[in-house]
């Protein structure tokens, strides 16, 4: 019985993993519950995340990665063991190979620190690859091709933005401004404008059922409930698209212009291309209303948004899985 090759999209808001064979089979949140009275893991992945905001003292929902890095090693090798063992790829005498994702721009330390978690959560050999280039080909993109293919990856903690052609990444950009941020910024604008102070949960409900960045594209109300500032009781309040899109214009722009930066810096050739197919949005973000108008007005190129915007790079770890042995040697240490 030999093991599966596996393939992590170790995402801050989320983890799927691919396994060689059998497509995605685990699609969980970030989220590790621990007993903080004698750091015992209680629940992982959706469990978990079904805690946030709702526990007693002693017992603390964490999320291990943070802006696409991991802020918690032990926690985070935890998390993976758990999803791990509850796949059952493991070989009788056999471990895994692990392809994991990371945002372009990680320090040699923190590439590190995630290959020694997968070590530990029982892989035998660890590749890592650049997240924006696992998504272009999860997405469908030939970047194998002398041709220029630009992905905008927008997940929970980083947004990638990369230039891709022969195989690897030309130019590209990593910015901590992502779904987290955009939650946190729901959640200061409803607490500025209402006095009103709601969880990231509800944020999250938020950005998820009403919001849009392009202006005047959606026109939707939603009722939420938090604790009044004031009077410290619970209320209810309507929101609409219009105010969320105000409530996100900043945020939005720093990705306009990590967007612009990494075109400004594409050789001339590529850009051409780029014209001609346009970019792909990949990642959770790409699912925000609006946000493929925006670039497409902003950047004068056509934008699209993948199939699966969520799946693309697990998707793409698993056609990496099967041209593995092609992989440049990156291997790290």
């Amino acid at each position: 019985m030999f093991a599966r090759d596996i393939g992590i999209d170790l995402g801050t808001a989320n983890v799927l993993i691919h396994v060689k064979g059998r497509g995605i089979v685990l699609n969980e949140p970030s989220v590790v519950a621990i007993d903080r009275n004698n750091n015992k893991v209680l629940a992982v992945g959706e469990e978990a995340r079904r805690m946030v905001g709702r526990t007693p003292g002693n017992i603390v929902a964490i999320r291990p990665l943070k802006d696409g890095v991991i802020a918690d090693f032990d926690v985070t090798e935890a998390m993976l063991k758990h999803f791990i063992n509850k796949l059952n790829v493991k070989g009788f005498l056999s471990k895994p190979r692990i392809l994991i994702c990371c945002p372009t721009n990680i320090t040699s330390v923190e590439q590190k620190a995630i290959k020694e978690a997968a070590e530990k959560s029982g892989g035998k050999k660890v590749y890592l690859e650049e997240e924006p280039k696992v998504a272009a080909i999860g997405a469908g993109m030939d970047i194998f091709q002398p041709s220029g293919n630009m992905v905008v990856d927008i997940g929970g903690g980083t947004t990638d933005v990369a230039v891709l052609s022969m195989g690897d990444i030309v130019t590209s950009s990593s910015i901590k401004m992502a779904g987290d941020k955009f939650d946190a910024e729901i959640l200061n604008y409803i607490k500025r404008e209402y006095k009103l102070l709601i969880g990231e949960r509800t944020a999250e409900n938020i950005k998820i059922n009403i919001a849009t960045v392009f202006p005047d594209s959606r026109d939707e109300e939603i009722d939420i409930r938090g604790r009044d500032m004031v009077s410290g009781l619970p209320r209810t309040i309507t929101v609409r698209s219009g105010e969320i899109e105000q409530a996100l214009r900043e945020s939005v722009a720093v990705i306009v212009q990590a967007a612009k930066t990494v075109l400004e810096r594409t050789p001339p050739e590529l850009s051409a291309d780029i014209i001609d197919r346009g970019v792909i949005l990949t990642g959770g973000g790409a699912l925000l209303h609006g946000i493929d108008m925006l670039l497409a007005e902003e950047l004068k190129v056509p934008v699209l948004v993948a199939e699966n915007p969520m799946d693309c790079v697990a998707i793409g770890t698993g056609i990496m899985l099967d041209n593995i042995d092609k992989l440049p040697k990156r291997r790290l240490g």
